[in-house]
């Protein structure tokens, strides 16, 4: 009798179970999942708006952060450092929950993204690093990227293998983590292959024309250039107009967020390889990395993740359909 009874309380308890299954159960963390980010506000701080990268990260910010109810809102220097930094000082002020910053060097707003957190904002920064470390970094391996430049070179331009041995960098401002950090691996690379000769190292300050006058000039002074290497593409279409127009054959590598320009500049010939760090991936990454530390909430400044943007590397021979990104997506 009791085996008999104990076989129908368990069969009752499975009718039950099968009953609640049937109307469906309540995930227990959505609720607090929800209830992280209502009211919660994120400030994006570029170098500028108007451009690919800057554009496509605040659309695709605005895309997974505001249908969680949180407030985006950008505070744009248009190049200006100081008013960067102002802008930053003020928001310590108003006490957002998160800053996002774009950092035109690896100095100028270190002391202030310190005394953010330290005011109890996190701080995420995107692409360019400060030399002081915050809540996040979301960007390139400049240095890694630079070192796949370097060797690159050395493939199509050393004498062993056919080419003249000279190769030109433009850079874009020097105190820019992805200017110093690049270089560094530039030279990490090259400092072990003394048959390649840097005939040009320059900075263009991200400037289209400048690039050009470098390279019109470089080309003059070495009519037998072989490899250039540039650090974004959009400043690089001047790097390779002045190629076109001198009628040379360089080896022109860029990098860039994967806009659409992108992919057209391969396919027209202009560029020979870009290296993209791809951008509505970046602004996905920021997201999480925001909502995660909404929703664990530690001390601003006792946590340092860095993500690492994966490259990809595409030529005109191996880009395909949907490779590069359109800013009319929005993220």
């Amino acid at each position: 009798m009791r085996s008999v009874k104990a076989l129908l309380l368990a069969a009752a308890i499975g009718l039950i179970g099968t009953t609640a299954m049937a109307d469906g159960i309540d995930d227990p963390a959505r609720a607090s999942y929800y209830d992280a980010f209502k009211g919660k506000r994120v400030a994006y701080v570029p170098v500028a708006m108007g451009f690919d990268l800057t554009e496509g990260w605040a659309a695709g910010l605005r895309k997974y952060l505001e249908p969680l109810g949180i407030k985006f809102e950008v505070r744009d220097p248009n190049w200006s450092t100081d008013a960067g930094a102002q802008a930053i000082t003020s928001l310590i002020e108003e006490k957002p929950d998160v800053i996002v910053v774009h950092n035109p060097d690896v100095q100028s707003y270190a002391k202030l993204l310190k005394k953010a957190e330290q005011a109890g904002i996190y701080v995420v920064q995107v692409n360019m690093r400060s030399s002081y470390s915050t809540d996040a970094f979301i960007g390139a391996d400049y240095v890694g990227m630079g070192e796949y430049l370097g060797n690159r070179l050395v493939e199509k331009c050393s004498p062993a293998n056919g080419g003249s041995g000279k190769v030109s960098i433009t850079q874009g401002v020097l105190t820019a983590a992805a200017s110093a950090y690049q270089m560094k691996g530039i030279e990490n690379v090259l400092s072990q292959h003394p048959e390649i000769k840097v005939v040009s190292n320059q900075a263009a300050d991200w400037d289209a024309t400048k690039a050009r006058t470098i390279m019109a000039t470089a080309l003059q002074q070495n009519p037998d250039l072989c490899g250039a290497v540039g650090f974004w593409d959009v400043m690089d279409v001047g790097t390779a107009s002045a190629i076109k127009e001198a009628g040379k054959n360089v080896y022109l590598i860029t990098q860039g967020g994967g806009n659409q320009a992108a992919c057209d500049n391969l396919e027209k010939g202009l560029f020979s390889e870009v290296v993209v760090y791809h951008v509505p991936s970046q602004a996905r990454d920021m997201a999480d990395m925001i909502k995660s530390l909404l929703q664990n909430k530690p001390k601003p400044g006792e946590t340092h993740t860095t993500l690492f943007t994966p490259l990809t590397i595409l030529t005109k021979d191996t880009m395909k359909p949907g490779d590069c990104w359109s800013l009319d997506a929005k993220g």
